[in-house]
């Protein structure tokens, strides 16, 4: 299903991409961009996880280096039996992790320094244990192919915007409106992409934590690492682009930007009941 939901995606860009270079560049441009929407499809694939983990500046780390966070990544994936995935931590003070890769052979998890520093063993088993049900699951794919697309997608929709409105592309964008055509792509394309991620994000979360809770059998410490979560992530907001906020296990954005007003991720209270309401074991 995630996979051809991300199938959904690719081909949902190259039609967007298709259009505009119709729209901008008549059939010169819509050739232009069908070959572009071709190579950041293949791009996205084979490099999205590599781009978000670099974004935030992950750092792969160790045994040696880590020996308590391997070991429990190590643990967890046994139980959840999906290979042992990369282990990165992010130069981040803000409390937050999330999971990316193409598939579970190829996944990596990401803390981030503050997270390590704010939560118990019990409370980071369950954090672990929710980004390895996310591979599990087999949506990190579909989750990182659509940071990367919805940060495309507002990219090209400004340069789009602004070159009809100042004539960057000859007579045919005049003829269609111009610089209300433009600026109308401007606003709708980053929107749009904003209304993908909710559709994405909200759904998976809630799944990723029941899946969590039953990797590592204690929904609880899971709950507990939430409501610390919440409270870090307010006091301590992330330097997080709108486009990839949905990746990590709480909004980053939290109390720190506009675009907090359009939460990528269920509420935190009804995520915490949910998990409270489960057995142990």
């Amino acid at each position: 299903m995630n996979m051809m939901k991300t199938l959904l995606l690719m081909t949902g860009m190259t039609v967007l991409l298709v259009y505009l270079g119709d729209h901008f560049g008549g059939r010169q441009g819509m050739v232009m961009a069908l070959v572009l929407a071709g190579g950041m499809n293949l791009f996205t694939y084979w490099f999205s996880d590599k781009i978000a983990l670099m974004s935030y500046g992950a750092r792969q780390v160790t045994e040696a280096e880590a020996p308590e966070l391997h070991a429990i990544v190590r643990g967890l994936a046994t139980r959840a039996g999906i290979p042992m995935p990369r282990v990165h931590i992010i130069p981040s003070a803000s409390p937050n992790a999330f999971a990316t890769g193409r598939n579970p052979a190829h996944a990596s998890v990401a803390v981030t320094e503050g997270i390590t520093r704010l939560l118990d063993r019990a409370e980071l088993e369950g954090v672990i244990a929710h980004e390895l049900a996310h591979i599990k699951h087999r949506d990190i794919l579909l989750a990182t192919v659509v940071a990367t697309l919805a940060g495309a997608i507002t990219m090209i929709a400004r340069m789009a915007g602004w070159a009809a409105m100042f004539g960057g592309y000859g007579g045919r964008d005049r003829d269609r409106g111009g610089g209300l055509a433009g600026l109308a792509l401007m606003i709708v394309a980053p929107l749009a992409a904003l209304l993908i991620q909710l559709w994405i994000s909200r759904t998976r979360e809630y799944g990723a934590d029941e899946g969590g809770a039953r990797i590592a059998g204690n929904p609880h410490g899971l709950a507990g690492a939430l409501e610390k979560l919440s409270r870090g992530a307010q006091a301590v907001p992330m330097n997080a682009s709108p486009s990839s906020a949905h990746l990590f296990i709480v909004n980053p954005l939290s109390g720190k930007s506009l675009m907090s007003m359009f939460a990528t991720h269920p509420p935190l209270e009804e995520r915490i009941a949910r998990l409270r309401a489960m057995p142990r074991g």
